[in-house]
C-alpha cells in the first residue's frame, strides 16, 4: 500500500502517522515526555529526549505497517512541530541548553518593556509575531542580558525541528512556517529581520538557513535510516508548524472557515492570502506557503487545565467508584452540570496567558462560588472557561479578517463529544469534527505530497470533510453570551492584580 508518513513533535509527545493518500491512517504510534521546570516560570524539554521519540515513533510505526502486511517504504516523512522552541548548540551541534518552549515565561519583563515601545510595534508589523516571552527574539534577549557566557559559546540558536534535521542531513535548515514565529523574520521579505537581529543581538549567521515548507532532502545515513526501519535515501520534507498545518490538515483555508486546535495549550486560526497584522497586537501572522499566511492567536491553557483539574481533584474519588477511569467522571460530572455553571466562572490563566491579552502575569480565578456548587461545578467552569478564552481570541480575529462561518476542531480533545458541543454553543457556529484529529500529522502529509507532485483530492462539501458535525443550541448560547460578558469584565477588573 502507498503511503507517506507525517511527524508530528508536540509538546507533549512526538507522535508518528501513516497515511493512505486519501488521509485513512494506516498505523500511529505516539511517544510521550515531560516538560521540566527547573525553576518558577521556567519551562523546557530535553531535546535529546525529543530526537529520540520522533526516530521511536517513525520505527515502531514501520515495524507495525510490517506486522499489518502493509509494509511498502513511505514515499516520504514530513514533518510537523510545535513552534516558539530554542536551543543554543555549540559547533559540533551538541546542545548547551534544553529546547526552552512556548510556555516559558523567564523573559516576561523583556518582552513588557518591549512591547510598549516604537521599536516593538515595528518588530511586530515586520514579524507578525506578538512581543511575548513565548517568542525567540525575547528569549535571546534575555540571555543577552543575564548570560552572556552562553551567548558566547553557542554557534546556533535552533528549534526542535532543526535540531532533529541537523542530525539526520548534517546541516541547519529551518521552514518559512517555524522561521516566522520566531519574531526574528521578516514575513514580508522571507529573511531574517536586520532590526530584530539587533534587538536579539544575534548575527544570521547564528540562525538556521530558512527554506519554503515544500523543500525536500534524502536520508543518506545508512545507521539512521536501518533503526528506523526505512530505506537510505527516503524523502524527507521539512514541513511547517503545527498550527499553520493543523488548519491545512482539517481543510481551513478558505474565508469564513476557522480552525480550532486544543491540545496541551489551544488556538484559533484562519488562512489569509495576506499577513493581518493588527493595530493593538493580538494576533499572529504565520507563513505556510506564498499568498497564504495563518493568522490567530494561541492560548496557553487547553488541555493541560482539564489534566490539572483531573489529577488534582478526582484521585480520590477514582478510589471510590468501580470501573470508572479518571476521564470517563471527569465527562460524567460536567454533563451533570447545566451549561452556565449556576453563574460559575473561571478565568483559565493557569500558565499566564498569549493571545489575546498577551499577559504571561495573568492568574488562574474560580469567581462566584456560592454553596451550591459541587466539585461537578468546578469541572464544567474550567471547561466553559478554556473555551473563552478561545472564544475571546475568535473575536479579535472575526474584528480583522471578517466573519467565522464554521470551524474545523482537532487536536486531542476534538475526541470529547461535551468539549465539542460546548464549543458549537458559545461561538453559535457549527463545528466539524475531522475523520481523524491528527490534523497537524495530515497536513504535513499534505505538504510532503504537493512536493512530490502528487495530486490531492479536494472535499465538495463539508460533509466529504468531516465525521461528525455538531450544530449550536441557541438556548445555551445566550446562556455562554451571559457569562462570556462576565469574564471578560472580570480579566480587566484583574489584571492590575495580576
Amino acid at each position: 500500500m502507498i503511503m507517506i508518513i507525517g511527524l508530528d513533535i508536540g509538546t507533549s509527545s512526538t507522535k508518528a502517522v501513516a497515511f493512505d493518500l486519501e488521509g485513512n491512517v494506516l498505523a500511529t504510534h505516539s511517544i510521550s515526555y515531560p516538560i521540566l521546570n527547573p525553576l518558577e516560570g521556567d519551562y523546557e524539554q530535553d531535546p535529546e529526549v525529543m530526537y529520540s521519540a520522533c526516530i521511536a515513533s517513525v520505527t515502531n510505526v514501520m515495524i507495525e505497517l510490517q506486522d499489518l502486511k502493509k509494509m511498502q517504504p513511505p514515499m516520504c516523512i514530513s514533518v510537523s512541530s510545535a513552534m516558539h522552541g530554542l536551543i543554543a548548540v555549540d559547533r559540533l551541534g551538541k546542545p548547551l541548553t534544553n529546547c526552552i518552549i512556548w510556555a516559558d515565561r523567564r523573559s516576561e519583563d523583556i518582552a513588557i518593556e518591549l512591547k510598549a515601545t516604537e521599536k516593538g510595534r515595528l518588530l511586530y508589523q515586520q514579524t507578525g509575531t506578538p512581543i511575548h516571552p513565548m517568542s525567540l527574539l525575547c528569549k535571546l534577549m534575555w540571555i543577552q542580558s543575564n548570560d552572556e557566557e552562553l551567548l558566547v559559546r553557542s554557534h546556533k540558536f535552533i528549534g526542535i525541528k532543526e535540531f532533529l534535521f541537523y542530525r539526520l542531513f548534517g546541516s541547519y535548515l529551518v521552514d518559512h512556517s517555524i522561521a516566522s514565529a520566531t519574531g526574528l523574520f521578516d514575513i514580508h521579505q522571507l529573511a531574517w529581520s536586520e532590526l530584530a537581529l539587533n534587538v536579539a543581538g544575534i548575527s544570521a549567521e547564528q540562525l538556521s538557513t530558512p527554506v519554503p515548507v515544500d523543500h525536500v532532502t534524502r536520508l543518506l545515513d545508512p545507521d539512521i535510516a536501518a533503526s528506523m526501519h526505512i530505506p537510505e535515501g527516503t524523502t524527507f520534507v521539512i514541513g511547517g508548524g503545527d498550527g499553520c498545518l493543523a488548519n491545512l490538515g482539517v481543510g481551513a483555508v478558505k474565508p469564513g472557515v476557522a480552525s480550532v486546535t486544543i491540545g496541551t495549550s489551544g488556538a484559533i486560526r484562519v488562512t489569509c492570502p495576506l499577513p493581518n497584522p493588527e493595530q493593538k497586537q493580538r494576533l499572529f501572522s504565520y507563513l505556510l506557503r506564498p499568498n497564504e499566511y495563518i493568522v490567530g492567536g494561541a492560548v496557553n491553557n487547553g488541555g493541560i487545565l482539564r489534566s490539572w483539574f483531573r489529577d488534582t481533584f478526582l484521585d480520590e474519588s477514582i478510589g471510590k467508584i468501580q470501573d470508572k477511569d479518571a476521564d470517563a467522571l471527569l465527562n460524567e460530572m460536567i454533563d451533570s452540570i447545566d451549561p452556565g455553571s449556576e453563574g460559575l466562572i473561571f478565568l483559565p490563566y493557569l500558565t499566564g496567558e498569549r493571545a489575546p491579552h498577551w499577559n504571561s502575569n495573568a492568574k488562574g480565578v474560580y469567581f462566584g462560588i456560592q454553596l451550591q456548587h459541587t466539585k461537578a461545578h468546578f469541572a464544567r467552569a474550567m471547561m466553559e472557561g478554556m473555551l473563552f478564552a478561545i472564544y475571546s481570541v475568535g473575536i479579535a480575529l472575526e474584528e480583522n479578517t471578517g466573519p467565522i462561518h464554521k470551524i474545523y476542531a482537532s487536536g486531542g480533545l476534538a475526541r470529547s463529544q461535551n468539549l465539542v458541543q460546548m464549543l458549537a454553543d458559545i461561538f453559535n457556529k457549527p463545528v466539524f469534527i475531522k475523520n481523524t484529529v491528527e490534523s497537524s500529522a495530515w497536513g504535513a502529509a499534505l505538504i510532503g505530497m504537493a512536493a512530490l507532485g502528487i495530486e490531492v483530492k479536494e472535499p465538495i462539501t463539508e460533509a466529504d470533510n468531516a465525521e461528525q458535525m455538531y450544530i449550536p443550541r441557541g438556548e445555551n448560547h445566550a446562556v455562554y453570551v451571559r457569562n462570556f460578558e462576565q469574564f471578560q469584565r472580570l480579566y480587566h477588573k484583574l489584571e492590575d492584580e495580576f
